[in-house]
């Protein structure tokens, strides 16, 4: 009976921790998701697909408009009702003010991050693109920025965040929308680090 007193009484013990820990360990795991530099001068933006809002790109179009780079690339992907992702995208920031000169579409096939970087990657560096900002969603950027990095290692790349209004990193447990972007990046992150 002594051995599963302790044995319970050390359970509660972890458990009372657990509970006082929860709010600094949530914490942590949702800025573990994040990582974003300040903004400096490149030869290009990138605009990752994946938000259909409109953060990335109007993030995008606003690090031009402050001298960071001279054009916004944006990701395309197929599939929103015969529009390419970068039209909708490009289309929707120009209504919002901002030049049509700024941006160029990259239509592509690319069915995840991995796929953006391995198709894209190469035309920029075609175009003489050698520093890049990458502009993604916020919860999405420490794992952009590992794949990037891995695929063009030769290219200096300097990640951006965008906002995004399903997830922040300091609050994202009190959501349900929240526990589910943190989930879906977890996981995506996991498949990513054993090569998935």
């Amino acid at each position: 009976m002594t051995r599963l007193y302790r044995s319970g009484a050390a359970l509660a013990v972890v458990l009372f921790a657990l509970y006082l820990l929860s709010p600094w360990l949530l914490h942590a795991l949702g800025n573990a998701l994040v990582t974003t530099q300040p903004p400096q001068k490149a030869d290009a933006v990138l605009v990752l697909a994946g938000d259909s809002i409109g953060h990335r790109i109007l993030k995008g179009a606003d690090l031009v408009r402050q001298g960071y780079a001279p054009l916004v690339y944006a990701s395309g992907p197929h599939g929103n009702y015969g529009f390419t992702e970068d039209q909708l995208a490009i289309r929707f920031a120009t209504e919002r003010g901002f030049p049509a000169a700024y941006f160029t579409g990259l239509p592509n096939q690319a069915e995840s991050t991995l796929d953006e970087a391995r198709l894209l990657l190469p035309i920029l560096k075609a175009k003489g693109v050698r520093r890049l900002l990458l502009v993604t969603s916020n919860f999405h950027t420490a794992r952009a920025a590992r794949i990037f990095r891995r695929i063009g290692p030769e290219l200096e790349i300097t990640i951006i965040a965008a906002k995004d209004n399903s997830f922040t990193p300091d609050t994202w447990w009190h959501t349900r929308q929240g526990q589910k972007t943190f989930f879906f990046e977890a996981t995506k992150t996991f498949a990513d680090f054993i090569g998935l």
